[in-house]
């Protein structure tokens, strides 16, 4: 071996013995130093997301006041890579808080405003004849950006509902012969009124599974009603100062979603998660007052996000770890629209709130 060899002409110039055992091993050493070990693609994306996140998170609570829950589950949607079902009055800040979060998130965010009379290819987009040569060519709908808000979704007929849920379902949009498939980073947010009803389709209760929670929001406090007329003047006055330095960027986010599936849990928490969703199956075995509340439990859908969404909570308090309040914080989004209460409930005035609240309290938490 070559430097062995040298190393043996070393010790003899200084006039040292060397170990034939020493030589080997030093002779690896030289030889593994001199590798190169090349940066992985995944390293092109930043190592501070975790404080991006956080970054992003106080910009739109700064401009969005009090709808922090909203706030948090539209992370959590984000880091889950899943949609989101928002209900509430008009004038709560939901088309505003999408709109905010897109701003601090590198990609494209698009509003549509869901009517009686849209038709499918106004959501997914059509093919356009060309004369010149009697071809057809795609245009894209606005589907295909990353951050969509389907508003008052409960206003356009089924088809169109069923357009979305596809994408939302499959990330892909089917026009003729032809599959499209949708960008990486793509998510939902549809709002629908509960003030009214006329002229609305209401969502079929099979597909608002497809939704990975479904959040309530509520009018804010006195003191945050006050605080809000400050804002707005100050938007007024063009003396809004909360701006976000740097975007967060995709390949942060894809990061991110890596870091919330990493994140430990025990088995412990995963046994009780488990129990909750079973629990909505066969109550009966759980509380012998649940029993009767349900028709239909909840699917495995709900139990692979209620598992997201509490390690995307865990994560986004800074955790390295799962803890059953995390579970029970998501856990009302998560089965609200998964449970469907039986007609001596609904007779009796009970809502799947009422159920869910009591459903955590029959199941001990570990």
């Amino acid at each position: 071996m070559q430097s062995s060899h040298s190393l043996r002409l070393l010790a003899a110039h200084s006039g040292e013995s060397v170990n034939l055992t020493d030589t080997l091993t030093l002779t690896i050493l030289i030889k593994t130093s001199r590798m190169i070990t090349l940066p992985s693609q995944e390293s092109n994306s930043s190592p501070n997301f975790a404080t991006q996140f956080a970054a992003l998170r106080q910009h739109v609570n700064h401009s969005i006041l009090g709808q922090t829950t909203l706030i948090d589950r539209l992370l959590i949607a984000l880091l889950a890579d899943g949609h989101l079902l928002v209900e509430g009055a008009p004038g709560l800040a939901k088309t505003t808080a999408i709109k905010v979060l897109a701003s601090g998130l590198e990609g494209d965010f698009h509003r549509i405003q869901f009517t009686p009379d849209l038709l499918p290819s106004d959501l997914t987009g059509t093919e356009i004849y060309r004369p010149h040569d009697g071809s057809f060519r795609f245009d894209r709908g606005p589907i295909f950006h990353n951050l969509l808000l389907a508003d008052e979704v409960n206003r356009a007929p089924a088809k169109v509902q069923a357009a979305l849920l596809e994408a939302m379902g499959e990330r892909q949009v089917t026009v003729g012969r032809e599959t499209y498939s949708l960008p990486p980073l793509f998510m939902v947010m549809a709002t629908q009124n509960p003030i009214e009803h006329e002229g609305t389709y209401p969502l079929p209760e099979a597909q608002l599974d497809r939704f990975l929670m479904h959040v309530r929001v509520d009018y804010p406090d006195i003191e945050t009603e006050r605080a809000i007329l400050t804002l707005n003047r100050n938007q007024a006055r063009g003396e809004s100062t909360n701006t976000i330095g740097t975007l967060l960027s995709q390949a942060d986010v894809f990061a991110a979603r890596k870091a919330v599936l990493n994140l430990y849990m025990a088995p412990e928490i995963e046994t009780y998660l488990v129990h909750l969703i079973m629990a909505t199956r066969r109550p009966v075995d759980y509380a012998l007052d649940l029993d009767g509340w349900l028709r239909f439990g909840a699917s495995p859908r709900a139990t692979i996000a209620l598992d997201r969404c509490a390690r995307a909570l865990a994560w986004l308090n800074g955790r390295d770890y799962v803890s059953p309040e995390d579970v029970q914080a998501v856990a009302p989004d998560i089965l609200r629209h998964r449970v469907l209460l039986s007609y001596e409930s609904e007779a009796e005035g009970r809502s799947a709130d009422d159920f869910i609240a009591a459903l955590l309290r029959r199941v001990p938490a570990p």
